[in-house]
C-alpha cells in the first residue's frame, strides 16, 4: 500500500479533563474519499479540525504528506494549510456576499492574483457546478441545494489537494442528499481532490467512498473499505450500523413481511444513482409441514430461527425477511446473480437443522431448503422481483435434522 497522505498516530484530545480523542491511528490516502462514521458528539469534527490545524493534539502527532504538522511553522505550516479546504456543515456563506463575492474570498484572502485571475477561476468552477448566471445573487436567494453547490465551489476555487467535508447534507431533504453525494463523487473523481468527509447517512456514502472509518468513544474501531466493513463482526460496529439500516422498521434484525418493500425501493434507488447490482433471493423450507407433523406440536419459531440462523452469516447492509411462515427473504446489495449464488452456497454450509428446528436428537428427517434468485433489473418492482424469484426456486441444499 502507498504512503498516506494524512496519517494520524496516537492522538489525544481533552477538553476541560473530557478525553475526547483517546489515542487515534488513522491513515488516509491521497485521492481517495474517506468518510468517518460514528455517534453523534464522538469526536468526528474535532478529528477533521486537528488535520487543517484548528486545534493542536495533546498527545501523538499528525503527518500531512510525510511532514509532522507539529514541526511545521510559520510560512511552511501557511502554504501546507494552502493545500487544503473545508466546507462547514452549514455551507458557511456569507449572506451579505454575492455568489460571486462567497466563492472567491478564498482567492482574495490567500492567493496575490490579479482581479481578471480570480474571475477566471471562480467562473471556471461555477461552471464546473452548473451554476450558470448568478454572480450577483444573494444567499438567501438560493434554494438549500444550490447553496450546497455554491459551497463546493468556494471550497474546489483553489484547487487543493484535499477536501475536509463537516457532514454536508445536514438538513437537505433525501433528494438533495442524494444530489450533494453525487456532486462529491463527481468532482472528486473528475479533479482528484482527497476528500475526507464526516457523516451519518448510511448506507449511501458506502456506494462513494473509498474507506470507511469509524470513531468510537474516542478510538477509531474500524477502518477499511466499505466492502470489509460489511464483514466485520465487531458487535459496536453493527449496532451502530444496523441503527441506521432499520431506523424505521422493526428494531430487531430481521424485518417482518411487508416492511421489505422499503428497503427494495431503498436499494433501488441507489442503484439508479450509483449504478450498482443488488440481487433478491427467496429461501424456503420446503418440507417444513412434513418435518412439522413428525412432532408433537407445530413450532411457530421455526421460520425465525430460520431467519435469524441466516442472518448470522450476512453481511450489515443485507436485509433479511420473514416473508411467510417457512420462507425468508434476502436483499443483497453490491450483488451480482453469480455472486448471490455463491452467497447461498456459503450459508447452505453454514446452516444447521438441529439449530432452526430446535432439537436436541435425531429425528430422522431430512430438511430441504430451496432458493430462488433474481437480479433486480433498473425500474424493477418488488412484488414482480419476488415473483420471478419464486418461479426460480430449485432445492440448493438437504441434511438430516440429527
Amino acid at each position: 500500500m502507498t504512503t498516506p497522505f494524512i496519517q494520524f498516530e496516537g492522538v489525544s484530545k481533552a477538553f476541560n479533563g473530557n478525553k475526547v480523542l483517546r489515542g487515534i491511528d488513522l491513515d488516509i490516502y491521497q485521492g481517495e474519499i474517506t468518510t468517518i462514521i460514528g455517534k453523534s458528539g464522538g469526536g468526528k469534527s474535532v478529528l477533521l479540525k486537528h488535520i487543517i490545524g484548528l486545534l493542536e493534539p495533546d498527545d501523538g502527532r499528525i503527518t500531512i504528506d510525510g511532514h509532522c504538522l507539529t514541526d511545521v511553522k510559520g510560512r511552511a505550516r501557511k502554504n501546507l494549510r494552502r493545500r487544503f479546504s473545508y466546507m462547514f456543515q452549514d455551507s458557511a456563506l456569507f449572506d451579505s456576499m454575492t455568489v460571486y463575492e462567497n466563492i472567491a474570498l478564498p482567492l482574495q484572502e490567500r492567493w496575490r492574483l490579479k482581479p481578471v485571475e480570480i474571475k477566471a477561476r471562480v467562473h471556471a468552477r461555477m461552471r464546473d457546478l452548473d451554476l450558470g448566471e448568478i454572480d450577483d445573487d444573494y444567499p438567501s436567494q438560493l434554494s438549500g441545494g444550490m447553496k450546497k453547490r455554491v459551497a463546493l465551489a468556494r471550497a474546489l476555487v483553489t484547487d487543493p489537494e484535499a477536501v475536509l467535508f463537516d457532514e454536508p447534507t445536514t438538513g437537505l431533504d433525501p433528494v438533495r442528499k442524494n444530489s450533494v453525494h453525487n456532486m462529491i463523487a463527481e468532482y472528486q473523481q473528475r479533479l482528484g481532490f482527497t476528500a475526507v468527509l464526516i457523516s451519518h447517512e448510511i448506507p449511501d456514502v458506502f456506494y462513494f467512498s473509498q474507506r470507511i472509518a469509524m470513531l468510537h468513544e474516542g478510538r477509531i474501531i474500524y477502518a477499511g473499505t466499505p466492502n470489509e466493513l460489511q464483514r466485520i463482526s465487531d458487535p459496536v460496529v453493527h449496532e451502530f450500523i444496523q441503527g441506521f439500516e432499520n431506523a424505521v422498521d422493526d428494531p430487531a434484525d430481521t424485518i417482518q413481511d411487508g416492511a421489505w418493500k422499503s428497503h427494495f425501493n431503498a436499494e433501488m434507488a441507489r442503484m439508479q444513482r450509483h449504478h450498482v447490482p443488488f440481487a433478491l433471493v427467496v429461501l424456503s423450507i420446503e418440507n417444513l409441514s412434513e418435518m412439522l407433523s413428525s412432532r408433537d406440536a407445530a413450532d411457530p419459531g421455526v421460520a425465525q430461527r430460520f431467519a435469524d440462523r441466516i442472518r448470522l452469516h450476512l453481511r450489515i447492509t443485507d436485509t433479511c425477511a420473514l416473508i411467510g411462515p417457512n420462507a425468508v427473504l434476502l436483499l443483497l446489495p453490491f450483488t451480482s446473480l453469480s455472486q448471490a449464488k455463491m452467497v447461498c452456497a456459503k450459508l447452505g454450509r453454514a446452516l444447521n437443522g438441529q439449530e432452526i428446528m430446535h432439537v436436541q436428537e435425531c429425528q430422522g428427517t431430512c430438511m430441504a431448503i430451496s432458493a430462488g434468485f433474481a437480479e433486480v433489473e433498473r425500474n424493477g418492482h418488488p412484488e414482480r422481483t419476488l415473483a420471478q424469484a419464486l418461479a426460480q426456486k430449485e432445492i440448493f441444499y438437504q441434511f438430516s435434522v440429527c
